[in-house]
This record gives structure tokens, C-alpha cells and sequence, in this order.
């Protein structure tokens, strides 16, 4: 499964408090630690706080650069000259590995973020809606799907470069949701060949529950079962993480070893 660490961002209070005192060092220590927990991408949002968010995604961007020179970044933000801004970090900072998180499928949009994509050499996380709303189907999702794959061929982007996200409803509120999201997780795997990754935003399904770790570790494990193969996770949750290598492990999508844990992880933190 590829992780996309979801920690470095501003609605969180200590990453709010260092990007307010300009304080580099919790952006630092959450970029070491999610690497080591596993982490293939660092996702860096600047926070609905930040009153210069463009500085601020740059900012972020060179307290990682610092920490861990190679480290794949994921730049999270709706607003383009942000998406734009903390690309630009990234090149500038020698980071070859990117990720635009995230584009809709609405037409201005999707050229704009695609146009970014070939510009900079990064991979796409592409939400299945459009001007119509949230998806309540399995239709649309897979609708807007088909879109954003013919899309990127436009474009020149590889297939691998492209992340479907169906978006995970809150159980608590949309409990009906979850039966249509892992059906459009299988009808993605469909869309072409080779398939496309398929990710989801984890912490969204388990938002307000009372059991949010345990609704949201056997999402994630329905979800692998059923063609997910990305996510946007706290890897700092052992269990979690574990319970997907395990998945991965039973669906024979990882060789087994009595410390197949421990051999994913190492193995992991090589690529």
C-alpha cells in the first residue's frame, strides 16, 4: 500500500503553532517520524489559518527539505496558486517525487491541476466529483473516473501517476455510502490496464465516531480487499498499518516470512 502521511498540516495544533511562530522543528520531527512509520508521501497543507498560505507551503516544504532531503511530497491544497507555490518548492528544494492533492473532475480545474502534472513530473490524486456535487453513487464515481483516465492520456500523464479517489463518506453520517465506495473501488480496478492507484482520505470514514481507529482499520482492510492500494493515513498507527501489510499479505500481494512486519517496513523505507 502506498502511505501518504497525513500529519504536516495546519489544522493541527502544533503545526499551526510552528507555522504561526515560524518554529521548524515539529515540521521536522513529524517528517522523520512518519518516514520512518512508513510513509511513501509527506501530504503538506498549509492549514485554512495561514494568512500567506503560498509562503507558508514553501516554508513547509524547506523544513523537509532540511529534515530528509529525498522525501516525496504531496502538496495539499484548493487553491491553485498554492498547488502551484509549493510545486515550485519542491523543484527549487530538489524534490523529484510529487503529488497534486488534489483535482475534481470539473473541466477548468482538471486541465489546470493536469496542466501542473506534465509540467512538474508529479502524480495526481483525482476526487470522483465534478460540478454535479458529492458523489451518492456508484455511477458517477465511476463516471468521473473514466474522465479524469481519458484526461491524463490527454495530457501525456502515465496511468501510474494517477490516484482515483471514490471519497470515503463518515460512517456516521453517510453509513449507507460505505457498500457504493468499495463497489467503485472495484469497477476502478476495471478501467484500464495497467489500472490506476485507488486512495482514499482514511480519516474521513472514522470522523466522529467513538471507535474512529478501529472504524478506520477495517475500512482500510475492506478497501485493500477490494483494489485500494493507496491512502491518506496516520502511519504513526501501528495497528493500522500493520492491518494493511497483513491484508496486502493474505491477498498473496506480499511473500510471507515470520517477520513479514518487519521485512514490509525495511523494504518499504528502500523504495
Amino acid at each position: 500500500m502506498i502511505a501518504i502521511g497525513e500529519r504536516i498540516n495546519g489544522m493541527f495544533t502544533d503545526i499551526k503553532r510552528a507555522i504561526e511562530e515560524g518554529d521548524k522543528e515539529p515540521v521536522k520531527k513529524w517528517a522523520v517520524r512518519q518516514i520512518e512509520a512508513g510513509a511513501d508521501y509527506l501530504d503538506v497543507n498549509a492549514g485554512a489559518a495561514s494568512k500567506k498560505p503560498s509562503e507558508t507551503i514553501k516554508w513547509l516544504v524547506e523544513c523537509i527539505k532540511e529534515a530528509l532531503p529525498d522525501a516525496p511530497i504531496a502538496i495539499d491544497s484548493p487553491r491553485a496558486e498554492v498547488m502551484k507555490a509549493g510545486l515550485e518548492a519542491c523543484r527549487e528544494n530538489g524534490i523529484k517525487k510529487m503529488l497534486i492533492n488534489s483535482t475534481t473532475g470539473q473541466r477548468e480545474k482538471l486541465e489546470y491541476n493536469f496542466g501542473l502534472a506534465r509540467e512538474f513530473g508529479a502524480a495526481v490524486i483525482c476526487l470522483t466529483m465534478d460540478q454535479r456535487g458529492i458523489p451518492k453513487d456508484v455511477d458517477y464515481r465511476v463516471e468521473v473516473a473514466a474522465t479524469h483516465v481519458a484526461t491524463a492520456m490527454e495530457y501525456d500523464i502515465p496511468v501510474e501517476n494517477i490516484f482515483l479517489d471514490p471519497i470515503a463518506m463518515p460512517v456516521k453520517h453517510a453509513q449507507d455510502q460505505i457498500k457504493h465506495i468499495m463497489e467503485a473501488i472495484r469497477q476502478f480496478t476495471l478501467i484500464c490496464s495497467p489500472q490506476p492507484h485507488i486512495v482514499v482520505g482514511l480519516s474521513n470514514v472514522g470522523q466522529g465516531t467513538t471507535q474512529k481507529e478501529l472504524v478506520n482499520r477495517t475500512f482500510l482492510v475492506l478497501g485493500i480487499m477490494n483494489g485500494l492500494d493507496a491512502a491518506i493515513v496516520d502511519v504513526c498507527d501501528a495497528e493500522l498499518m500493520n492491518a494493511a501489510i497483513t491484508a496486502e499479505l493474505l491477498l498473496n500481494k506480499q511473500v510471507y516470512s515470520d517477520d513479514f512486519i518487519k521485512a514490509y517496513m525495511s523494504r518499504a523505507r528502500c523504495i
